[in-house]
């Protein structure tokens, strides 16, 4: 198969679907690289070490998409590529198609088989190519959350750790997965303190044992939502439905109970947010006001820190790229349940329901395209 990686083309979005070892990998199982130039720099990889891996380097991403059987990006295909993409070829990247209802339409019309990286799930219920960037993304949560609580940002001027005879700041962690967690982690030890709120009691029963003193778990309700927010300086959003909207978890009727200054991190935007004030954001203008709160919505976090996330997220995606490029999306689907859960459309066809319910479309079932 001949497999195109895509230089991202999203604002300040610095990461690369494929190292040079990973090329080396899909040499070795018979298939052919086209690297779109200049694809690796912003994560360190030259044009050179692709050539050295194996890859072939092409000047333009429509003479990928013409060549390439299997496209891969690590960030959802923007406006200016949905008419690249066609009948027979394979999208192999992050879609959160249930917030972005033009990407949808326009993946549709392209007829291509379109695999999402957030929807492949374990038995287990574990989504293992979106947890290595939703740890990223959780720990960067705060390390962001603490700039923007700087007076010089807009925030209230609030250290997360304190001092010495000066109280820390107060944190809320909505959400208590991959990313809720690796967030309160971080919060914790900062110094901050910290709320970490499920809305599972088996999962808040885990979270209570395994994290620092300074961790305060606590059942996820509206009513305590709205109860600790006049006090808190940061909230962090973390809730996830695998492939679904996010739920609004935080209102605009609700910001007049936070303090002006304080601020919200929303890391569920990619998923079209759980605060019902929050809208995408990019690295170049990160913030914004509304109510006097401010509010950070970017919704490629992990591509500040490209040279960690390229890491983690093709160590990740590898594997499940090599089995399809092998065995074809078709039969791949067939024989691993995990990448089945991850195709979203298929020649038209929307086979992901959450998809189908954001937008009311017709659902097709996944086994009606196999």
């Amino acid at each position: 198969m001949i497999i195109g990686i895509l230089k991202e083309i999203k604002v300040k979005e610095n990461r690369v679907c494929m190292t040079p070892a990973g090329v080396v990998a899909m040499k070795a199982n018979g298939h052919d690289v086209l690297v779109e130039k200049n694809a690796g720099i912003g994560s360190g990889f030259s044009n050179d070490e692709y050539v050295a891996a194996g890859a072939t380097i092409i000047d333009t991403p429509a003479e990928i998409c013409q060549k390439a059987e299997m496209v891969m990006h690590v960030k959802e295909p923007q406006p200016s590529e949905y008419g690249m993409l066609r009948k027979g070829q394979i999208l192999f990247t992050y879609l959160h198609l249930a917030a972005d209802e033009p990407q949808t339409q326009g993946l549709i019309k392209s007829g291509a088989t379109c695999i999402a990286y957030e929807t492949i799930q374990k038995a287990d219920k574990s989504l293992p190519l979106l947890t290595p960037m939703s740890e990223v993304a959780g720990r960067m949560a705060v390390q962001q959350g603490a700039k923007v609580l700087e007076a010089t940002t807009g925030g209230l001027g609030k250290l997360l750790g304190g001092v010495p005879g000066v109280a820390p700041a107060k944190v809320m962690v909505i959400g208590g997965g991959v990313v809720g967690v690796q967030a309160a982690k971080m919060a914790c030890g900062l110094g901050a303190q910290v709320f970490l709120m499920d809305i599972s009691l088996d999962r808040l029963r885990y979270l209570d044992d395994v994290m620092p003193a300074n961790c305060t778990t606590l059942m996820s309700s509206k009513g305590a939502i709205q109860n600790l927010l006049p006090e808190m300086d940061l909230v962090i959003g973390a809730v996830l439905i695998p492939g679904a909207k996010a739920p609004a978890v935080i209102t605009r009727d609700d910001l007049k109970l936070m303090k002006k200054g304080s601020a919200l991190v929303d890391v569920a935007i990619d998923q079209g947010g759980c605060f019902e004030t929050s809208k995408a954001t990019t690295h170049t203008d990160p913030t914004y006001e509304v109510d006097g709160i401010v509010h950070y919505c970017v919704a490629n976090i992990p591509g500040a820190v490209p040279m960690t996330s390229t890491m983690a997220l093709t160590n990740a995606t590898l594997p499940y790229a090599i089995e399809i490029a092998n065995k074809g999306w078709k039969q791949a689907c067939i024989d691993n349940n995990e990448i089945k859960l991850g195709l979203n459309v298929h020649e038209g066809k929307v086979t992901y329901k959450a998809v189908c319910d954001a937008f009311d479309l017709t659902h097709t079932p996944v086994n009606d395209v196999l």
